[in-house]
């Protein structure tokens, strides 16, 4: 869907992503744009764009230059915010939105940055006490029509054609950052217990995490576990629901995460949650009812976390549901769409 003449005439937003790596900021963005786009009149600049939103070009950007309206610009990288400062001093008549997710202290550059924006959002309250100025805290949300229970698990289970009759899952880069180590390790230890458990970590492998992937699956093998711990590799989006749809228990083993979108899309497929405490987990997951939150990085905390969903499958399946009913009611792409909605409202 490009964008047409009459859109530039009154365009309000441009969603600007201008990393041609795919990550979970794009994967953010990606899903509440189109919901945006339904409330203003909104443009995505750069790769990976949506259904459900115009698409521009650098061309069709030039054609903006003193448009007669104010146009949000929404980063949520350095690079676009430095991107929305360089084009608003040339002419381009911009309102800055960032959203930062980060937990940590920002460097001088990222403070400097922010400091220049219009509007700040915030996806968690934790990442908004690191930000040194007012933000307005809007917590991601997901598709839960996308991400949401198969009519029949078991059947869902059976076309992957995996060993056992549950599937326990890990998703996101194959790296240290994720914990995908710590999954590995506590699945070598229980799969031998639980025959009828298949694990699979879904999640791409970066050149320069190859020499850590190759570590985790030369674990695997001296286990003797590969056919039962299975990596995907980098696959598309439907791809990565209907892994969703097939799990059981979903364990989530980051070490640092801005929020750890996984988190809600594993609860809104309705897979049993083990967390460890990054990111916006323990908002997220209320400790015991529709998750279990471990420590990051311990992988005896997350073998006794995941010991007694596999030894009771039927539990596991009764806290997916559990977890559903939560990421409806709370973490909705809907309800994060209309709370951005609202910060741009306060610019124009």
């Amino acid at each position: 869907m490009p964008i047409e003449n009459n859109l530039a005439g009154d365009l309000q937003l441009i969603v600007p992503n201008l990393h041609r790596r795919y990550s979970g900021v794009t994967a953010t963005n990606r899903m509440v744009a189109p919901k945006l786009a339904a409330i203003y009149r909104a443009a995505w600049l750069g790769p990976h764009a949506p259904d459900g939103i115009a698409r521009m070009g650098f061309t069709d950007l030039l054609k903006l230059w003193r448009h007669p309206a104010p146009l949000i610009w929404h980063a949520r990288r350095n690079d676009e915010m430095i991107a929305g400062l360089l084009l608003r001093a040339l002419g381009w008549p911009l309102k800055l939105v960032f959203t930062s997710a980060a937990q940590r202290h920002h460097k001088r550059l990222t403070r400097w940055l922010i400091r220049q924006m219009d509007a700040i959002i915030a996806t968690s309250a934790l990442s908004a006490s690191f930000l040194r100025r007012e933000a307005t805290v809007v917590v991601h949300g997901v598709d839960t029509d996308s991400y949401a229970p198969p009519i029949d698990r078991a059947a869902a289970f059976a076309e992957a054609n995996m060993q056992g009759r549950y599937a326990i899952g890990c998703f996101g880069r194959v790296r240290a950052q994720k914990g995908t180590d710590v999954f590995v390790e506590a699945m070598c230890r229980l799969l031998p217990r639980y025959p009828d458990f298949t694990a699979v970590i879904v999640g791409a492998v970066v050149p320069e995490q190859q020499a850590f992937a190759n570590g985790l699956q030369a674990r695997v093998a001296e286990a003797g576990l590969q056919s039962r711990i299975v990596m995907t590799g980098e696959i598309g989006i439907e791809d990565v629901q209907r892994w969703y749809r097939r799990l059981t228990v979903y364990a989530f083993t980051s070490r640092n995460e801005g929020f750890g979108l996984t988190l809600i899309e594993a609860m809104a497929s309705g897979a049993a949650l083990v967390a460890a405490r990054a990111g916006a987990a323990e908002f997220v997951v209320e400790d015991g009812v529709t998750g279990v939150l471990t420590p990051p990085g311990d992988v005896e905390a997350l073998v006794a976390a995941l010991e007694p969903l596999m030894r009771d499958p039927a539990s596991a399946i009764a806290m997916g549901e559990r977890g559903r009913v939560r990421v409806v009611e709370k973490f909705s792409l809907q309800a994060e769409a209309h709370a951005i909605a609202a910060v741009y409202r306060t610019l124009v």
